[in-house]
């Protein structure tokens, strides 16, 4: 239940806590008590449960505070420096149901508004009141001059947790956090010594007036997320609490890798439900046309393959969910592909310009002009060779070099780069370097996220999605214009707002504060070929994982892209995929795999590595890992663990490691312990194989462990002969020196 209390009850509950304090403003909850004086500082934050005291109050700071570019009114501004100033609060009272800050210039005070829910309280800045006649009688500008309005900082005391991204201090008895509720406010900290200043700022020509920020303070961890729910319900945001506590956010992932189409997906469907995967990633590229990586981004044109548009979509997604599969969408929100119709023949006004320049003089329309004349200083100009294009009207122009002195020129200059039509531009036109992305070939550049371009493309995308997809991965969210801690989320929010129904949960390739509530599954990373897999795991996302845990999140552990085996490579195996899913259980994170129908069809060991994730996912799925295991795992990353699947259907985890395979084969052979034997599981990773072992017949016996039951071991001259194609469990009777030795000396040869 939420409601609203006049500010005037929680001053008179809380006057016991500071008493013989005149003027302490109280504001009081279910969860806890904000006191702070009349001088406007931060006296005391009490989690009431815990009685948990979370603010430093001797370190006097204010709760409010105002900026200004410089000093105005002019006598003022004769006095002190013209710099970028901060003013702050230095008075604080009540009016009704909200406060009134005052500032010791006197030139205008601040009133903002309180919402006093059970969970949570927001503040939002209502106005900036100021008296012209008495302040700024002689200026004929807008006020007050104010630049940014911090509308709440609180110097919250360190505790075990931090989430940067969730911009929270947290461990088991209190959990304090300075939220948004809205886009609008830049949520921030700062380190300070044995406490974080957690601050809300709302900046002028973003929302200055009507925007704001909540606090909660709530005894715990779970505690936090109710109350965040509860803001999120109330605010309409998108509900990341919910998705984080849904069991779906932490199944694994099957990404497409191009090439699914309406016929075929019936063929893929098996390999998806063979590996155990409830989530199914289709990339935009599966759906509409592309090219040349993200060229046609924008178009969003559907390909051949539905003649029908959004009816064949939907056909095919319905096949997807009678698999008892969720499809999602992975979608690059924020790219204007360079060969879309947004770049050429006439490139739109509203792509995104690093730099503005006016022209100094015409640009006729001869494709013989190598420089051109801006009136602006070209210093620090871009460079990077695909990144020096200017637009000009709809034309893009590339571009050398340039003078760093007056007349500052560009040099070298082509015409009607990326295809786009040579016309004449007069002086005075503004232009301006095209922000061109830095990924790839390149073959996109970014929206102008200041116009409504980012809404216009949204729209088309929302239109593929609302087909039937249910979650979303907004890829390439960092491209977006400066300043990227509003651009972010904001992009992705208006993206996320047109998706119906909303998202079970989205992804990403960045974040920033508000988008806490929409990617509940936090980002992937980029694929990492077989033979640095290992390594890239535990230099990557096993070092986030616990990183984001203080988020009150999850991180995904892929992208695992599926390698055939080839000259160059193994190819993607079995124990390479167990050894991220072992860790990613540990963390309660799922991954994603990226496969094409081809390479599922080409691969020697594609039933292996499937049953392999399949038996991982249901382990997944029902939550059987032990706090032991758990504990085991995430205490030594480097030790590799293997899932087995016992004969009455149990599983259990067991340490093991690699041994070298002798006869420069391409078997690959684990070591492990379990119930008093020794074993040894293997598999040829590029096909079928036979191996000779030094050992007598009476050293091994040998299983396979997908039909249940022995297999034979033939005696030969060199000792005993086993297959090796699909995964086999050999058991021996040998020390675990003499079986490595007995591995490393054997001859392989290949069927």
């Amino acid at each position: 239940m939420t409601k609203v209390l006049p500010i005037c009850i929680a001053l008179f509950a809380g006057a016991a806590v500071r008493a013989g304090v005149p003027g302490d403003v109280v504001v009081e909850n279910l969860d806890f008590r904000l006191t702070v004086g009349a001088d406007a500082r931060v006296r005391s934050l009490v989690v009431k449960r815990t009685g948990e005291e979370c603010v430093r109050g001797d370190e006097e700071i204010p709760l409010f505070s105002a900026t200004q570019d410089r000093p105005f009114n002019n006598e003022i501004k004769l006095i002190h420096p013209n710099k970028r100033t901060t003013y702050p609060a230095t008075s604080l009272r009540r009016d009704g149901d909200g406060l009134v800050a005052g500032f010791a210039h006197g030139m205008y005070e601040a009133r903002v508004a309180l919402k006093v829910a059970d969970r949570y309280v927001a503040f939002e800045l209502v106005d900036l009141p100021s008296d012209r006649s008495k302040t700024y009688k002689y200026l004929k500008m807008d006020i007050p001059p104010v630049a940014s309005f911090r509308v709440m900082q609180l110097p919250v005391a360190n505790r075990r947790n931090f989430g940067d991204w969730l911009n929270a201090s947290w461990d088991d008895k209190a959990a304090v956090g300075v939220v948004a509720t809205s886009p609008y406010a830049d949520i921030d900290h700062e380190d300070r010594r044995g406490y974080r200043l957690l601050t809300a700022d709302l900046v002028r020509g973003r929302k200055l007036r009507g925007a704001g920020a909540a606090l909660i303070a709530a005894p715990g961890r779970e505690a936090f997320l109710d109350a965040m729910d509860a803001l999120e319900a109330d605010f309409g945001l998108p509900r990341g609490v919910k998705s984080r506590r849904s069991p779906v956010v932490n199944a694994s992932i099957f990404h497409t890798a191009g090439g699914v189409t309406p016929k075929n997906v019936s063929e893929l469907l098996p390999y998806v439900k063979a590996g155990g995967f409830r989530l199914m990633t289709f990339g935009y590229g599966d759906v509409v046309k592309s090219e040349w990586s993200w060229a046609l981004c924008g178009n969003y044109d559907f390909r051949p393959e539905y003649p029908e548009g959004e009816k064949t979509l939907r056909e095919m997604l319905a096949k997807v969910k009678a698999a008892g599969i969720t499809p999602g969408l992975h979608v690059l929100h924020s790219h204007i592909g360079m060969k879309s119709r947004y770049v050429t023949p006439v490139a739109d006004p509203r792509l995104n310009k690093t730099r503005r320049f006016t022209l100094a003089k015409p640009l006729p329309a001869d494709t013989n002009v190598t420089e051109l004349t801006v009136f602006e200083t070209t210093t620090d100009a871009t460079m990077f060779e695909p990144c020096r294009v200017l637009q000009f009207g709809g034309e893009l122009v590339s571009y050398e070099s340039y003078t760093t002195e007056p007349p500052y020129r560009f040099l070298g200059v082509r015409r009607g780069a990326w295809n786009t039509k040579v016309t004449a531009h007069p002086a005075g036109e503004i232009g301006g370097i095209l922000d061109i992305s830095e990924f790839g070939r390149p073959s996109s550049c970014y929206i102008d996220q200041d116009t409504d371009l980012q809404d216009e493309v949204a729209a088309k995308i929302a239109r593929i999605y609302n087909c039937g997809f249910e979650y979303v991965y907004l890829d390439g969210s960092e491209g977006v214009n400066v300043p990227f801690n509003f651009h972010v989320s904001n992009a992705q929010y208006r993206q996320w707002k047109l998706l119906e129904p909303e998202p079970l949960f989205g992804e990403g390739a960045a974040k920033t504060h508000f988008d806490w509530h929409m990617l509940s599954g936090a980002n992937a990373f980029d694929s990492f070929m077989p033979e640095e897999f290992k390594e890239k795991l535990i230099e990557y996302p096993f070092a986030q994982a616990p990183v984001v845990w203080q988020e009150m999140t999850r991180c995904n552990f892929g992208w695992w892209y599926f390698y055939l085996p080839a000259k160059a490579t193994i190819g993607t195996q079995a124990d390479m995929w167990e050894f991220g899913q072992s860790v990613s259980v540990a963390w309660r994170c799922p991954m994603t795999v990226s496969a094409n129908l081809d390479a599922l069809k080409k691969h020697p060991r594609t039933a292996d590595i499937f049953e392999t994730m399949r038996r991982w996912e249901e382990f997944r799925e029902k939550n059987l890992m032990t706090d032991e295991e758990r504990q085991a795992i995430l205490s030594n990353y480097r030790q590799e663990h293997h899932l087995l699947k016992l004969a009455d259907g149990s599983y259990r985890i067991v340490p093991y490691e690699q041994i070298e395979v002798g006869g420069g084969s391409s078997v690959r052979a684990f070591l492990f312990e379990t119930d008093g034997y020794r074993w040894v599981v293997y598999w040829d990773g590029e096909g079928s194989s036979r191996l000779t072992l030094p050992v007598g017949a009476g050293d091994v016996a040998l299983f396979d462990e997908f039909a249940g039951k022995p297999i034979a071991v033939k005696g030969c001259a060199g000792g005993v002969t086993v297959p090796a194609a699909r995964r086999a469990y050999l058991r021996t009777s040998l020390s675990a020196c003499e079986a490595r030795k007995a591995f490393a000396a054997a001859t392989c040869e290949r069927e």
